[in-house]
C-alpha cells in the first residue's frame, strides 16, 4: 500500500505539471484563432478593433488580460468542470465536442488495441512453443508491417480495398442515409466503416506483443520451476500455459495497460486518413484552427487517461507479481 500511495502522489504532481503545460503549449503555436475566424467570415480587412475584441471575449480570450490572469482563469474553469467553448465548432462547448467524438475513438482504437493484445500474446506463445517451424514466419511478417510508416499502410489499404475493390467505405463513421441510434442499419454501417481502419491498426501493432511474449516465453521456459513441472510429467500444454505463459505475461500486461491510455486520444493518422469522426481527427482540426480551448480539453483528457493507465499498470504489476510487494514495501 505504501508503494501505491507513493505512486499516486507522484502522478498527482505529474498531473499538475501536465495541466500547466497544457495551458502554455497551445499558446506557443504560431497563429491567432480570431484571425482564422475572421478569414473564414471574409472580414479580415473590414473588422474593427471593437469587433475583434468582442470575438475574443466570446471565445474566452479576454483582450484586457495577460497570460498570468488567463492561467488563473483556466484553473477556475477546470475546477468547475468548464472546458470552455470551441472556436472551431463555435458555439458548441468543448465538453460536448469531446463527448461526441470520444465514443468513436474508444470503439475503434479500443477494440483494435484489445484485439492486438490478445492475438499478439497468443501468437507469441505459439511461436515460442513451435520454434524452428513455419510459425516463426509470424515474426518477420508482423515486424514488416510495424516498420512501414503507418500512414502509408492506411493509404494503401484505403486505395486497394475502398477505391479499387469497393469493399469498404472511403470515409466517415457511418452512412448519412441511416438514422443514428440502436438500429441494425446504423450499427451495420458503423461496423463496416470501422472495419478497415481497425484492421490497419491491428496489423501495424501486432509486432510488439508477439515479439515481447515470444522472447519472455523463451526466457521463462528455461527457469527451474518450468523444468520441475516438466519433470513431474505434466502435459506440455499445461506447462506452457499454466507455468511459462503465466509468468511471461507480466511485462506484456504492463505494456497493455500503458497502451490503454493512448486509446482515448485515438489514432490521429488513422482518423485523418479515413476521415473518421474521433478524437484524433478533432484534435487535428483544432490544431489547424488554433482552437486553444478544444486543444486544451483534448490534451487534458489524454493526459489524465495516460496517468490513470500508468497507475493501473503499477497496480497490476504488484497484484500479478507478489515479489514487488516486498521490494517496494
Amino acid at each position: 500500500m505504501q508503494f501505491i500511495a507513493r505512486r499516486v502522489g507522484f502522478y498527482i504532481l505529474t498531473a499538475l505539471a501536465a495541466i500547466t503545460l497544457n495551458f502554455f503549449l497551445p499558446r506557443m503555436i504560431p497563429g491567432d484563432p480570431v484571425e482564422g475566424v475572421l478569414a473564414r467570415l471574409g472580414a479580415t480587412g473590414s473588422a474593427t478593433p471593437e469587433m475583434v475584441a468582442d470575438i475574443r471575449r466570446a471565445f474566452g480570450l479576454n483582450p484586457d488580460s495577460n497570460l498570468f490572469t488567463d492561467y488563473i482563469h483556466y484553473w477556475g474553469q477546470l475546477l468547475t468542470g468548464n472546458l470552455g467553448t470551441s472556436i472551431t465548432f463555435y458555439p458548441t462547448p468543448v465538453s460536448t465536442v469531446i463527448s461526441e467524438a470520444l465514443p468513436w475513438s474508444l470503439g475503434l482504437v479500443g477494440v483494435a488495441t484489445i484485439a492486438s493484445f490478445i492475438i499478439g500474446t497468443l501468437l507469441g506463445v505459439l511461436v515460442a512453443a513451435k520454434r524452428a517451424t513455419r510459425w516463426e514466419l509470424a515474426i518477420p511478417v508482423t515486424t514488416f508491417f510495424s516498420a512501414i510508416p503507418y500512414f502509408w499502410t492506411a493509404l494503401m489499404a484505403l486505395t486497394v480495398f475502398s477505391v479499387a475493390l469497393g469493399w469498404f467505405p472511403v470515409a466517415g463513421g457511418y452512412d448519412f442515409d441511416t438514422t443514428p441510434g440502436w438500429n441494425w442499419p446504423f450499427i451495420a454501417s458503423v461496423l463496416l466503416h470501422a472495419a478497415l481502419p481497425a484492421f490497419t491498426i491491428l496489423i501495424s501493432s501486432l509486432a510488439s506483443p508477439v515479439l515481447g511474449m515470444r522472447n519472455m516465453m523463451i526466457t521463462t521456459m528455461s527457469e527451474d520451476y518450468v523444468l520441475v513441472a516438466e519433470a513431474k510429467g505434466l502435459s506440455a500444454r499445461r506447462v506452457m500455459l499454466r507455468y511459462a505463459a503465466r509468468n511471461a505475461l507480466l511485462p506484456t500486461v504492463t505494456g497493455f495497460a500503458l497502451s490503454l491510455g493512448v486509446i482515448v486520444g485515438g489514432s490521429v493518422v488513422t482518423e485523418v486518413v479515413f476521415s473518421y469522426p474521433g478524437i484524433g481527427n478533432i484534435m487535428f482540426d483544432a490544431t489547424q484552427q488554433s482552437d486553444y480551448p478544444l486543444m486544451q480539453g483534448i490534451f487534458l483528457i489524454i493526459t489524465l487517461t495516460v496517468l490513470a493507465a500508468n497507475l493501473l499498470a503499477d497496480v497490476l504489476y504488484v497484484a500479478l507479481d507478489p515479489r514487488t510487494r516486498h521490494v517496494n514495501a
